[in-house]
């Protein structure tokens, strides 16, 4: 079988819904023809609805690195990159280990990265709150739910925020 029937074979598991199988397809089909920046964006792509993202960043880099002119290409490689940057600060947020200073480098790096990431607002703004920056918060929350309307947490948060406000002005 050649590259471009390992992809038909990727394409028919994404329509069962077995995405790791398809990634497997992608692999195959990148294992022979390494130089196909085609395949290795398609098999990026199917790694980050897997969650898989330092795949999905190796095979995002290799695309780009292939056709380092297309757009899309760079386009996706960014976004992937964000996403596992916010990845890591969940981590980094659910360990209890780190400082929100620390935390608040890979959201703003992810920001950066991808503007449209609602959850990176998010985590920054629940950041600003421990770091006693309502306003930049209260900011942050809001564009969280600006870009992400079902963002149910984001508009609690808001409101929260809203309601710590209003109590320091009293204080």
């Amino acid at each position: 079988m050649d590259g471009e029937g390992c992809i038909k074979k990727a394409y028919e598991c994404i329509l069962k819904g077995d995405f790791d199988e398809a990634i497997q397809w992608f692999l195959q089909a990148i294992h022979l023809e390494p130089d196909n920046a085609s395949f290795h964006y398609k098999c990026s792509v199917s790694c980050t609805r897997s969650g898989k993202w330092e795949l999905a960043l190796h095979h995002a880099a290799k695309a780009c690195a292939l056709k380092p002119g297309n757009e899309e290409y760079r386009y996706h490689l960014d976004v992937v990159d964000a996403r596992r940057l916010v990845s890591d600060a969940k981590l980094l947020l659910a360990s209890g280990e780190s400082k929100p200073a620390q935390v608040m480098e890979f959201l703003q790096e992810a920001r950066i990265l991808d503007p449209l990431q609602a959850e990176a607002c998010y985590l920054a703004a629940r950041c600003c709150i421990e770091l006693g920056r309502l306003q930049e918060a209260k900011q942050l929350a809001a564009e969280a739910f600006r870009l992400e309307p079902s963002m149910e947490e984001a508009r609690l948060l808001y409101r929260q925020i809203k309601r710590m406000s209003r109590r320091r002005g009293r204080d």
